[in-house]
């Protein structure tokens, strides 16, 4: 699946490759299209700019610093999308068919227990009980340590049984 950015670098390149087209053709003699080609040379410089920072994801000319390498390549984990959905995986012919739908009452239920996780106890959770995938895992597409997924996959364990015993003490 394409990213924003991956969309984007294309119409970016032919852009880039038009203006260059036109700055070739201004006349070098004529001080009006002179500054013509100030203008469209600092849309071109700040175009490959643009392409640099999309293409390599980081930004371009900063050697030091706290940006992340291919952070556009990255999946984002924050979509409840990912839980994997398991009617595939029911036999045609099983005897004992069950509905796979969510009541009013379970949906609002699920809501409140994911709005109360942070963003990163979502993404490990999800990531952990929905997408089967081990800690170490989770924690290197991430790019956390393997202790912070434990500790907020553990929080999210605790908000979800926090959360179900209010649940059992208002229908009891």
């Amino acid at each position: 699946m394409l990213s924003w950015a991956d969309k984007m670098i294309p119409e970016y390149i032919k852009g880039r490759q038009d203006l260059k087209k036109r700055a070739d053709q201004v006349d070098r003699d004529n001080s009006i299209e002179m500054n013509d080609l100030k203008q469209l040379n600092s849309m071109i410089d700040s175009m490959t700019y643009s392409l640099e920072w999309m293409t390599t994801g980081r930004q371009p000319n900063t050697y030091r610093g706290v940006d992340e390498k291919a952070v556009y390549q990255r999946r984002s984990y924050e979509n409840i999308d990912l839980i994997p959905d398991i009617a595939e995986q029911l036999e045609e012919n099983d005897v004992n068919k069950k509905h796979l739908f969510m009541t009013r009452e379970e949906k609002v239920i699920l809501a409140d227990i994911l709005s109360s996780f942070s963003l990163r106890e979502r993404q490990c959770y999800i990531l952990h009980v929905g997408q089967k995938k081990s800690m170490s895992e989770i924690a290197y597409e991430l790019g956390v340590s393997k202790s912070m997924v434990q500790q907020s996959i553990r929080r999210a364990k605790s908000k979800i049984e926090e959360r179900m015993d209010k649940k059992s003490m208002i229908y009891a």
